[in-house]
């Protein structure tokens, strides 16, 4: 092992050791996204077609009048992006802390990333 290949395994061992709870799990997040071939949340942009994997945060149901949504946040480890089921009061499996592959078209709301209806694959749970 050469010299500099030393310094960064230490770089490495010594990040890991300082960085935060959250840190380690955004780290973990965008690898996993990464192997699942999904692009990461910050690099979505409005009118794309992306496939985007990750952790749901929240899960939120607003009854409205005209059309009741089902709303959750999808966290990769690099930035959120909304999922939105328009007429959807509950979907199985859908709920905090399960992971899943979601792929739509991105659009942007309040300056939010959101895809609506979106077609997406739950992974088992660990």
């Amino acid at each position: 092992m050469s010299t500099d290949e030393s310094r960064m395994s230490l770089r490495g061992i010594l990040r890991r050791f300082t960085a935060s709870e959250a840190e380690i799990e955004a780290q973990e997040l965008r690898r996993e996204s990464a192997e699942s071939g999904g692009v990461l949340a910050r690099q979505c942009m409005r009118g794309q077609v992306v496939s985007v994997a990750g952790r749901l945060r929240t899960v939120v149901y607003t009854p409205r009048t005209n059309l009741p949504t089902l709303e959750a946040d999808l966290y990769d480890g690099s930035d959120v992006v909304t999922l939105v089921w328009l007429g959807r009061r509950h979907i199985a499996g859908i709920e905090p802390g399960r992971h899943l592959t979601a792929r739509g078209r991105v659009a942007v709301r309040d300056d939010r990333k959101v895809i609506y209806n979106p077609y997406y694959e739950l992974e088992s749970p660990k």
